[in-house]
């Protein structure tokens, strides 16, 4: 009796772990996008989703560039906490906001991007995504200065 509980409680550890281990492998890469692009979007942000895992700015593109088309692009940033850490807040960025984008796009040609950096057009205000510049954000308008 003590071998079968033993196998038990061995096999309900390993099951338990599995579980747990589960939600890590879901998390995808960032290899859709194409690093070695980066394209100016020019519009107004239609939406954005404040939520984890990542949080996604919808913007209206109104200027057409080479491989930009004009219509609605999803741009994906990274978590709310890493955004907050370099700067960024729930208000940061609105709907309605006339922005210039700066994205990495997707690799297969569709309307989605990884966000570089963004400027609010009315302020000249500038923000980036990445956890590495949160040391000094803003920096380009430290440039100006």
């Amino acid at each position: 009796m003590k071998t079968s509980l033993r196998k038990t409680v061995v096999c309900s550890a390993l099951l338990g772990l599995a579980a747990a281990a589960y939600p890590v492998s879901a998390h995808h890469s960032t290899t859709m996008f194409d690093r070695d692009k980066l394209i100016p979007l020019t519009g107004v942000v239609k939406e954005l989703h404040w939520t984890n895992p990542h949080v996604a700015i919808y913007v209206e593109n109104s200027v057409k560039q080479p491989n930009a088309d004009t219509g609605l692009w999803l741009i994906e940033l990274t978590s709310p906490g890493n955004l907050i850490r370099s700067g960024w807040s729930r208000g940061t960025i609105k709907p309605g906001d006339k922005v210039v984008v700066n994205v990495h796009p997707l690799r297969d040609g569709s309307k989605g991007a990884a966000l570089q950096k963004i400027t609010l057009t009315d302020t000249g205000q500038s923000f980036t995504y990445s956890i590495r510049d949160s040391d000094r954000p803003n920096i380009d308008q430290e440039k100006e200065k």
